[in-house]
């Protein structure tokens, strides 16, 4: 357990550094903007894309891994859709609320997972954490906008059209199809180092923008709904994984990886469409601050059971 705290803590100092350079308005709100636009359209694109060119994937079990990640999503999001009348009938849940919870249970923040696997498990971590991202974030979008136009305030359906091109123009879906595709034709090796140069310096400015994402000051209202929120994210979700992974007999690194895709935070993005789509997004702002806090101890936790196992 040490060794894995150890391993895990510069990630969570990174974290802690991010939050202080926005307490502190050292770095002010459009830098922080500008970071996390540079990594989610060009440093973990060019990441995911030299992992993948070069990856052994005939050594992988894709197929094992992709049902694991995906078994689980559909799992937690079909136990939340069975027990919404009774959160709706004895705890006054509403739509936008429930809505608010189920982006906290099954969306994932990519750049956490892919910064804490990069730092913890080199490039094979990271090549099953793109095929990952591949696989995960066409379901959770058509998951989550369902969702979000059945039961959130504003009721405003996104068009099938609209719904797909997000999904085809997502950067890291483009990045791992093209990674696949230079797998199979080979990358010259000046275009490669200049990719992985790229690359270099996404895993640090991600977990920087991790923690200057941190807003304690929202942090005062739900407080049990948070708590729930907290819950099945970081506690339920791994918990799944794990299930998955034990019926199948996936083990190893991929277990690994999968159980941390489950057990990182929700993406700090659910705010932005629980506000655009009638979520309850100061619900959904206080579950993705808490959850970050709590998988300071959750973590590493469920990283030393994946390895222990």
């Amino acid at each position: 357990m040490l060794a894995t705290l150890n391993a895990i803590a510069p990630v969570f100092l990174i974290i802690i550094g991010g939050y202080v350079l926005n307490r502190t308005k050292l770095v002010g709100p459009e830098i922080w903007s500008a970071v996390e636009h540079i990594c989610f359209y060009l440093l973990f694109p060019a990441l995911i894309v030299k992992t993948l060119s070069r990856a052994n994937l005939g050594d992988l079990p894709i197929a094992a891994f992709a049902f694991v990640v995906v078994a689980a999503v559909i799992g937690m999001a079909a136990l939340l859709l069975a027990a919404k009348p009774l959160l709706a009938r004895r705890y006054h849940v509403s739509g936008p609320t429930f809505t608010s919870l189920f982006q906290g249970a099954t969306r994932f923040h990519g750049f956490m997972a892919l910064a804490i696997v990069g730092s913890l498990y080199g490039a094979e971590g990271v090549t099953l954490c793109a095929i990952a991202l591949g696989v995960m974030i066409p379901l959770l979008n058509l998951l989550n906008v369902a969702v979000l136009t059945l039961y959130g305030a504003n009721a405003q359906a996104a068009s099938p059209r609209r719904l797909l091109l997000n999904i085809i123009e997502n950067p890291l879906i483009i990045a791992c199809i093209v990674g696949f595709v230079f797998n199979l034709t080979g990358l010259p090796d000046f275009i490669f180092n200049a990719i992985d140069i790229t690359s270099g310096g996404g895993l640090g400015l991600a977990l920087l923008a991790v923690g200057a994402g941190i807003d304690l000051d929202r942090a005062t209202q739900t407080k049990a709904l948070v708590a729930v929120g907290v819950f099945i994210r970081l506690i339920g979700m791994p918990l799944l994984m794990i299930a998955f992974a034990w019926s199948v007999g996936l083990e190893g690194l991929p277990r690994t990886i999968a159980i941390i895709a489950g057990a990182v935070p929700t993406a700090s993005t659910a705010y932005v469409m629980a506000r655009k789509m009638g979520g309850d997004a100061e619900l959904m702002a206080n579950i993705v601050t808490f959850q970050v806090i709590a998988a300071a101890v959750t973590l590493p936790v469920f990283i030393y059971i994946a390895e222990a196992a």
